[in-house]
């Protein structure tokens, strides 16, 4: 068998116009400038994290798949991702994890679906999934369109500078989890800490920016028509909030086409096994402990670490007290 076990990654960080510096209380060395995203876990073409433990350092999910592939040509991916772990369409890694730090209002935007029409080549839609890890008082999500606003009445919003009043604002509270399915016209507001999955795209139609200038001073592209064409005008999915957990027990909180993602808190020792069929993500929130596996490895975990588990790895056990997202493929 491989000699598979539990991937840890660096992260890339992304300047964003509405970022700020949150991120460094879990990565000291974060570049200077507005932080806005982490991509902890990805092998999207503009930015794939490398591999930050053991053996395979320095390897991507790319790289370490082709390595794979060369020693197991028939079931190299299998062993890495599972059967369900690989786009059928793009042949990629289906998702991407990131932390997110709001200093300032997201652009009020909207993604596609896998069947728009107008995505880029090679590209997935992207329905994505957010747990408030932290927010000021106040902060303010959107998620939705107001009630009863139809395509025309958005159009006309847009048009005459009245945006903000088609859209369903509210306030977000730390533990909330909104599922954004694509087709979601959404936001995050200023002042909020956000834990993400989303599929693995970088597709974004922005239907609105504030009329602020971009890092370059420059107004940011709006794609109107774009989201106007893609937007969802029925009710958004309800959201729901984090709850204290049984210890060492998951708790769903989001399943969906494209993941299913969970909720739980290992106290003291918690055995788990890998499903062949699927790959096992693990962003840890808080907290310490250690994921020890059956090949005699063990290492240590930490709050705003991300985790895959191999779906070949098979049985481990979780030791220490932290709280974590798991997320695997339906």
């Amino acid at each position: 068998m491989s000699l598979l076990y539990p991937l840890r990654f660096s992260p890339l960080f992304k300047e964003r116009v509405w970022g700020g510096r949150r991120l460094s209380r879990w990565f000291p060395d974060l570049p200077p400038g507005p932080i806005g995203e982490a991509w902890v876990l990805s092998d999207h073409p503009q930015g794939r994290t490398p591999i930050a433990n053991g053996p395979f350092r320095g390897e991507t999910i790319q790289s370490l798949r082709q390595r794979l592939a060369e020693a197991y040509p028939d079931r190299g991916d299998q062993l890495l991702l599972g059967r369900k772990g690989v786009h059928p369409r793009t042949g990629e890694f289906p998702l991407l994890f990131k932390l997110l730090d709001a200093r300032d209002d997201l652009s009020v935007q909207v993604h596609p679906g896998d069947d728009f029409p107008g995505l880029p080549p090679g590209e997935l839609g992207k329905s994505e999934m957010w747990v408030v890890l932290d927010a000021e008082p106040g902060a303010r999500l959107i998620h939705g369109l107001a009630d009863g606003t139809t395509r025309a009445g958005l159009a006309g919003a847009v048009a005459q500078g009245r945006t903000m009043e088609a859209l369903r604002s509210v306030t977000a509270r730390p533990g909330d989890v909104y599922y954004v399915p694509a087709g979601v016209v959404h936001a995050l507001g200023a002042g909020l800490l956000v834990a993400e999955i989303q599929q693995s795209s970088d597709t974004t139609y922005r239907l609105y920016d504030y009329d602020r200038p971009g890092l370059d001073g420059k107004p940011r592209e709006l794609h109107i028509e774009q989201a106007l064409a893609c937007a969802s005008y029925a009710p958004p999915p309800a959201p729901s909030r984090l709850r204290t957990p049984e210890p060492n027990r998951w708790e769903p909180l989001v399943t969906s086409p494209y993941f299913i993602t969970e909720y739980g808190r290992c106290m003291n020792c918690w055995y788990g096994a890998t499903d062949p069929n699927t790959f096992e993500v693990l962003m840890i929130l808080e907290g310490t402990g250690t994921i020890e596996w059956f090949r005699e490895g063990v290492e240590p975990v930490a709050a705003g670490q991300t985790w895959l588990l191999p779906a070949e790895m098979g049985r481990y056990r979780l030791t220490g007290e932290f709280s974590a997202l798991r997320v695997r493929m339906p």
